[in-house]
């Protein structure tokens, strides 16, 4: 039951040696191609097959670097030539290896056709119109909406004075409302949830929008206005 057990095993040292050395050769030669493929495609991430009469090569780029080179033979071979998980097997590289001249000579084929393809191409456009008048108008008005915010909030922080609060009406079926921080308006929002910022710590809004809602924002002030009067209202008779 023993027989053989005390024959020598042979060493694979030699063939793993010669394959890792034919396999880092191949990543570095293909490192390149991809470096080239990246620059054509512009950007840091992609991949091409390239069809030959041995078979399908797939080039995979990473961050402009080889990720994957993969051979899938027309005779069944599917081997990954290159890979960053593990090495190929020596005999399905040395395989891969008899058709690697058609994939470069493929890659140069496509390379060469991309030639002239930027050819009359204008270099010349249009000029670039100003949206500087636009952009003044709607924060003219956009100004004009922020100061009265202001007032409203230092009015509502006069009679309750936290540090936030907010004051909310419903104009011609929109929801509005007033945010404040102490006596100054966070912001004033037209919509409800997801709705439209007219004042913003952020950013502006677009001059859409503010055709859109500007026009109402009177309607909210005269609310405010009658939220003041009920107010004033509710205190008349009182006598200390």
């Amino acid at each position: 039951m023993t027989e053989g057990l005390d024959a020598d095993v042979p060493s694979a040292e030699a063939t793993a040696a010669e394959r890792d050395a034919v396999a880092a050769r191949v990543r570095e030669h293909a490192g390149r191609l991809a470096y080239e493929l990246a620059r054509l495609k512009g950007g840091d991430y992609g991949r091409r097959t390239f069809r030959t009469d041995g078979g399908e090569w797939t080039l995979k780029y990473e961050a402009g670097d080889v990720d994957f080179l993969r051979f899938e033979g027309r005779s069944g071979l599917d081997v990954y030539v290159v890979s960053s998980k593990a090495d190929p097997d020596a005999g399905e590289l040395a395989t891969a290896m008899e058709h690697y001249d058609e994939f470069v000579a493929a890659f140069e084929e496509y390379v060469a056709s991309l030639a002239g393809v930027l050819d009359g191409v204008p270099e010349e456009f249009p000029p670039v119109a100003s949206t500087g008048e636009v952009a003044a108008e709607r924060d003219r008005i956009v100004s004009r909406i922020e100061d009265a915010a202001d007032r409203m909030a230092a009015e509502l922080h006069r009679v309750e004075p936290t540090e936030y609060g907010t004051f909310t009406a419903t104009v011609d079926g929109t929801r509005w409302e007033l945010k404040r921080e102490a006596a100054s308006a966070s912001y004033v929002r037209a919509g409800g949830e997801g709705g439209v910022y007219l004042v913003s710590q952020y950013a502006p809004p677009s001059p859409g929008d503010v055709r859109e809602y500007a026009p109402g924002f009177r309607g909210f002030v005269e609310a405010f206005n009658a939220e003041v009067a009920e107010l004033s209202d509710s205190l008349d008779g009182v006598e200390l």
